[in-house]
Formats: structure tokens, sequence, C-alpha cells
């Protein structure tokens, strides 16, 4: 007995122990979870405040109250109102000279230069725009808001420094005073910027828009949408329900779940040689970006389906075909509707991968400079993301904020796709 005793002290001792480094080691493996999500959550935090703190400024708009006096004689030499006469006017040439009469100390060639920077080249459209819808305007005196100028809105936003020395700014200390002239008689407002939603690219950040890219995305999207759900659809169904087991199919179904992880590029490589070099199909369209996205999205929609597919308990296929229904009938009246909500789940999230890519669409032209909206799958065009890459390899200042409020806008986008997939798996999921 007196030598049992130590033994067992001395193994309750060992287990103790052991049990104290499990559970430190537990807590340990616990607080390096609790880092990495608090990491991963900081990165996330800094990205996103990185993009709206560059972006929001984006969505408002520096506006130029101009006195305008318009001489008839020079805009309708013939006097007939005519819209093509009034059109071929030159409105550029009218804004300058709005310009030097506020200030007629711009005598100088260079003066005169700085002077006309300070608003954007789209004031003369906006004037041209103004007298179509109202020829009256003509030989009267009326104050108009013309864009201004993207340098004039960088020091609006406060996104130029004033307190820097002349050679390390891109603003001159005489545009620093006009500007000063102009806000102190309010003729310098910061409203909604409705161009960047309606306008299409420009080489102008004040004049850049994301309508067009906003509409080659959605004609993609439907592209890819009326391809890959069907065809991924179908493809699942027949894997899950009526295909045999054997090694073909086996082939198949490894194949699928490879072309789920192949880089996005491939997909564009194969666009360019098989759509653009073999088929001759137009580039920068929607259309072939759309067929592009969806090869790259049909694995993505099959593996989803056929998971939906395999979450059907087998009791609602052998109660269908127990009362007689085929196997058509078994399908599509009662499996299907059942993993409908997974299926639609997996064709959203598909769809948001694709309409956050840029490489594949690449390689196929949809990075050309387009400034008409898209009025078809087979216009010219481009998409956001790739708008978002043309606006980050501009040089000005301006197009910064703006390359940062359209990835806004994208990830707006991408966030309620997500949560719409999110929301139809809860509304209609049943748990076997």
């Amino acid at each position: 007995m007196n030598d049992t005793l130590p033994t067992r002290v001395a193994t309750a001792e060992a287990v103790a122990r052991s049990l104290r480094r499990r559970y430190a080691a537990e807590r340990r493996f616990r607080l390096y979870g609790m880092g990495a999500i608090g990491i991963a959550l900081a990165m996330l935090l800094i990205l996103f405040g990185t993009i709206f703190g560059n972006g929001w400024s984006a969505f408002r708009q520096t506006a130029l109250l101009l006195p305008v006096t318009l001489d008839a004689a020079e805009i309708d030499p013939p006097g007939t109102r005519d819209p093509a006469v009034l059109s071929a006017a030159d409105y550029e040439g009218q804004v300058k000279a709005a310009l030097r009469a506020m200030f007629p100390e711009a005598t100088g060639r260079k003066d005169k230069k700085a002077l006309a920077e300070l608003v954007s080249n789209g004031a003369g459209y906006a004037l041209r725009d103004a007298v179509l819808a109202d020829p009256s305007l003509l030989d009267r005196s009326f104050e108009i808001r013309v864009p201004a100028s993207d340098l004039v809105d960088m020091v609006m936003k406060g996104r130029i420094r004033t307190d820097v020395p002349e050679a390390d700014r891109p603003v001159s200390d005489s545009q620093l005073g006009w500007i000063a002239v102009l806000r102190d008689q309010d003729r310098l407002s910061l409203g909604f910027n409705t161009q960047f939603f309606i306008g299409g690219d420009s080489r102008e950040p004040e004049l850049a828009g994301i309508a067009g890219a906003l509409l080659g995305s959605l004609w993609t999207m439907l592209v890819v949408l009326f391809l890959a759900f069907p065809m991924g659809v179908m493809a699942a169904i027949y894997l899950e329900e009526f295909a045999s087991r054997n090694r073909w199919t086996d082939i198949i179904e490894v194949n699928i779940n490879n072309l789920a992880a192949v880089p996005s590029i491939v997909f564009g490589l194969l666009g360019l040689a098989v759509f653009l070099n073999f088929f001759g199909m137009p580039r920068s369209a929607p259309l072939v970006g759309g067929m592009v996205l969806a090869l790259m999205t049909l694995p993505t929609v099959i593996i989803a389906s056929r998971a939906a597919l395999k979450a059907v308990p087998p009791s609602i296929r052998e109660a269908a075909l127990g009362l007689g229904a085929s196997r058509m009938q078994m399908v599509s009246g009662h499996v299907l509707p059942l993993a409908m909500p997974g299926v639609l789940t997996g064709a959203i999230i598909g769809m948001a991968r694709a309409l956050g890519e840029t490489a594949p669409l690449l390689m196929i032209g949809m990075v050309a400079f387009i400034v008409d909206l898209p009025k078809g799958p087979l216009h010219a065009a481009t998409v956001l993301p790739v708008q978002i890459f043309l606006w980050a390899d501009s040089p000005e200042r301006a197009f910064v904020e703006r390359t940062s409020a359209a990835t806004i806008v994208l990830l707006v986008f991408l966030v309620l796709m997500n949560l719409g997939a999110v929301l139809l798996r809860r509304r209609f999921e049943r748990r076997w």
C-alpha cells in the first residue's frame, strides 16, 4: 500500500501537468485564431477605409456659375435658328471670352491659357445644349452652370495642397487667386455628380462616367446568365441523375473540378484563340465577353448545382418513382424544385465572380477606350472592372477618386449579389 500511493500521486501529477499543457496549448491556439481574424479584419478595414476615403468625394462635382452674353451674329449668322447652325458655333470660345470678361487682368497668353484651365472642356457642350434647348438666349446676358476643371475640383475638395510652393503643386498662384475670387462670389459650388452615373468614359476626369461600363457589364452578365445557367444546371442534372458511373463520367467530373481552379486569364486566351481568331467574332463586344465568362462560370454552376441535387433526400426520388413517375418527371417535378435554392445560390455566386473579372476580358479587347454607351451585346463596350483598370492607369489626380468611386459601385453590386444568394438560401432552404 505504501509503495502504490506515491505512484498514484505521481501519476495524478503527471496527468494534471499534461492537462495543463493541453489546455494551455488550446488557449494559445484560440488566441492565434483570434489574432488571425483580428489581423484579417484590420486589413479589410484598412482596404475599405482607403477606398471609401479616396472615392466618396467623386460623388460630388464642382460647378462654375458663368455669366455669358451671346452675340447672335456670331452664333447664328443667317439668323434662321437652324439647330445645325447653332450646333456648329464656337461655344468654347464664348466660354473663354466670358472668363476673360470676369478677369480682365489676364492679358498675356500664358495668363489666358491658365484662366481657360479653370473650366472643363465640357463647358462649351453645356452652353451649346442650353442654346439648342432655348434659342432665345441669343443676344441676352444670362448665367449658366458649367463643369469646372479637375484642378478646380481638386482644390475645392482639398485634394491639392495650397500651402506648398508653386513649383510643388499643379495649380499656379494666379489660378489660386482666381479660384478664391470665384469662391468669394459664390460662383463655385459642389453638387451631386450626376455625370459620373450617366456619362461614358472621357479623357477629362470631370466628364468621365461609369454609365458605359455599367451597361457593358449588364449586357455581359445577361449573356453569362442565358448561357451558363441553363447549360450548367442541365449538365449537373445529367451527371447526378441520369449518367451511369463509369470511367467517362469520372473523367468528366475530374475535368470539371480542375476547370473550376484554372486561372481566369486562360479562359481569356481561349476566347481570343477560338471566338476572335477562329470564328471572327467582333472584338470588345459584350457577347464575346459573356461567352468567355460563361465558360469560366460553368464549372462553378455545375458543382453548386450537383451539391444542391445531392442534398435532396433519396426518399423523394423513391416516392416519386414509386407513384409511377418517370425519371424525367421525378427530376423536373420533385428533385429540381427542392434543389432550386442551392442552384440559384451557385449561379449568383458564379455571376458575382464573373462580374469582378478583368483578366479574361483584357485578352479579347474589352480594354478599348469607349465613349458611347453600348446599345446591344454586339456593340463595342467595356465593363466596370476594366474601367477601373483604365482609370487606375491615368496620371491625373482626379482619376484616383473616380477609380475608388467606381470600385465602391462594383463592391456594392458584389455585396448585393452575395446578399441575394444568402437570402435565397435562407428563404427557400429546407432542412431534412
